[in-house]
């Protein structure tokens, strides 16, 4: 392997532990928040849509930047902007205070995935790359659960939310100074791939330069753009995995939301239990992740596809059934994140293969766009059909999601 790539490989992994932190900040301080600041559950869900909201808006435009100018510039940006709006968070005194905090924070995480996933694609060679993806992914699983540990370690120990949120915000400043120090050491070869894959062709950030007017530099940008999104539709894998990766979100968001649910609902165990097992099923699938990339490297991306969608498929259809002993639901939920974790690999290898160089960074932000719609998009639909027809229909529709994404993996196959 070469010299640089673990080194890549784990500097994008800390980032994406930093960057997930952030996205989930505020879940496990909602109780606190509500009452010190006299608003709503559903106030609060709406600081955290702010987020991604922000996050969905600057994929494309960060990805430019990433893929024009310098992939490590995206990433320190990233990690500054964010731990900005996590300290903002950390000082709030007022929930308008608050939501412009998230703000903040969704401009800073909007630029991760623009900028780890062509520093990986740029260090990793082919035979690691599903690896490389697997250890990213696991890292961004683990910054996911991060609040969740520090928000009541806090509170136990006679601190507030605020103090969680400034520890998060030291931890995200320690590791921005990190990696300014670490991506100094890189080759450009890596840290701008795009830039120089354009093969001499004049940057975005160059041709701006040229043009004096702001209608002209609007008129530039259109038109980049407009040549972006024709090189898309020319590419029909590209296409196929952007509706893979928001199929995918969909159904996982269905699992992650009412797996709970489920248990407590449909099989009669407690609340309590039933969150400790969706808890724990998250622990599971991060761990068959990792498991995921080795096998991906070994027998091709496209199988993973079949087996994780295919799973998932089988256990939400039986879960819905409502015939499964309660001990049997227990179990089948523990894997069912596992289902979907296992061809994120694959997912990520498969979107880095089918894109030009110069093209990594705006591909990868077109997908996280896809995640970031399932993931708006599923929980109330889902919450809609449990409301309506009860729990069991709600995973009858995952299992239907999962077959869509079946379907749309036998596609990628024969485009790939």
């Amino acid at each position: 392997m070469p010299r640089d790539a673990p080194l890549v490989v784990g500097l994008v992994s800390g980032s994406h532990v930093v960057n997930h932190a952030y996205l989930l900040l505020f879940a496990p301080a909602f109780s606190l928040l509500s009452a010190d600041f006299g608003v709503s559950l559903a106030q609060l869900g709406l600081a955290v849509g702010l987020i991604n909201a922000v996050v969905t808006v600057g994929q494309l435009p960060l990805g430019y930047i990433s893929d024009s100018y310098s992939h490590a510039a995206v990433l320190v940006g990233s990690l500054a902007v964010g731990t900005l709006g996590c300290g903002l968070a950390a000082l709030a005194p007022s929930y308008e205070w608050l939501l412009a905090a998230a703000a903040v924070m969704g401009l800073g995480v909007a630029g991760h995935h623009p900028a780890h996933y062509p520093l990986i694609s740029a260090a990793a060679p082919d035979a690691y790359r599903s690896r490389a993806y697997s250890a990213h992914g696991f890292a961004g699983a683990l910054g996911l659960a991060l609040p969740f540990a520090v928000v009541p370690a806090a509170v136990a120990l006679g601190f507030g939310w605020q103090a969680a949120f400034g520890a998060i915000a030291a931890l995200g400043a320690v590791y921005t100074v990190i990696t300014v120090l670490v991506v100094r050491r890189l080759p450009h070869s890596i840290t701008r791939a795009g830039a120089e894959a354009r093969d001499g062709e004049e940057s975005v950030v160059d041709a701006l330069r040229t043009v004096e007017t702001t209608a002209d530099r609007l008129r530039l940008l259109g038109a980049r753009a407009a040549a972006y999104f024709r090189t898309i539709a020319g590419a029909p894998l590209i296409l196929l995995l952007t509706a893979l990766w928001f199929v995918n979100s969909a159904a996982i968001w269905g699992v992650r939301a009412y797996a709970a649910t489920l248990l407590d609902v449909g099989y009669g165990l407690d609340s309590g239990t039933a969150s400790l097992v969706a808890s724990a099923m998250l622990v599971v699938g991060a761990v068959i992740l990792l498991g995921g990339g080795y096998v991906a490297d070994r027998i091709g991306p496209t199988p993973m596809l079949f087996v994780g969608y295919g799973s998932l498929v089988v256990f939400a259809a039986a879960l819905s059934t409502a015939l499964l002993p309660a001990l049997a639901a227990v179990g089948v939920v523990l894997l069912l994140a596992a289902t979907v974790d296992i061809s994120r690999p694959a997912r990520a290898t498969l979107t880095d293969l089918a894109s030009e160089r110069r093209d990594v960074g705006k591909n990868f932000a077109l997908m996280t766009i896809g995640i970031s719609a399932g993931g708006a998009v599923a929980p109330p639909a889902f919450g809609y059909a449990i409301e309506v027809a009860g729990v069991y229909a709600a995973f009858t529709g995952v299992a239907a999601t999962a077959g869509i994404a079946l379907l749309l993996s036998v596609s990628v196959a024969r485009a790939a």
